[in-house]
């Protein structure tokens, strides 16, 4: 009988797997492949626990971000409010003002007219003494000394208007 060398071959791969079968090479070989399961399913679990935590990281980070909009929202409201109020405080401040300034320029006009009066007052009492120092000094019998002093106390008036305006 001819064998090829084909035969050989598989009559060598045989052999070949049987030593490794009777060297329990197929148990190291399955004890291989499950060390790699395990260390695969061990890093599966490891990647679901952090992704689990960094979801539960960005729901916290969430959470705070919103409670930070929330607070900036309330800040601002309470800005606007101080605002408001102070400007309101800043108009009854300024109607005050006002209000005390035309009191204090109404009370500066009152003074100047009653000091005008008293002015006009004495400068026609002062006219009424010269007229009638004049007229007594004059002393002309018959003539009518009130009616000239009244006539001279007109023009005395009349020449202070002019003198005044």
């Amino acid at each position: 009988m001819h064998f090829d060398a084909e035969f050989y071959v598989a009559v060598g791969f045989t052999i070949f797997v049987l030593v490794l079968l009777w060297a329990g090479a197929h148990s190291k070989f399955t004890a291989l492949i499950d060390a790699r399961i395990n260390r695969i399913k061990s890093d599966l679990a490891e990647a679901e626990r952090l992704r689990a935590e960094a979801e539960s990281l960005l729901a916290s980070f969430e959470k705070k971000r919103e409670e930070a909009e929330a607070e900036a929202r309330a800040i601002v409201t309470q800005a606007k409010e101080e605002a408001e109020m102070i400007a309101a405080e800043g108009k009854r401040r300024l109607d005050e003002f006002m209000a005390r300034s035309v009191k204090q320029v109404e009370q500066k006009i009152a003074q100047a007219e009653a000091q005008a009066a008293l002015e006009v007052r004495a400068a026609a009492a002062d006219a009424a003494v010269k007229v009638a120092e004049r007229v007594l000094a004059k002393g002309a019998p018959g003539k009518d000394f009130v009616a000239a002093g009244i006539n001279e106390v007109k023009a005395l008036g009349e020449n202070a208007r002019y003198v005044s305006t």
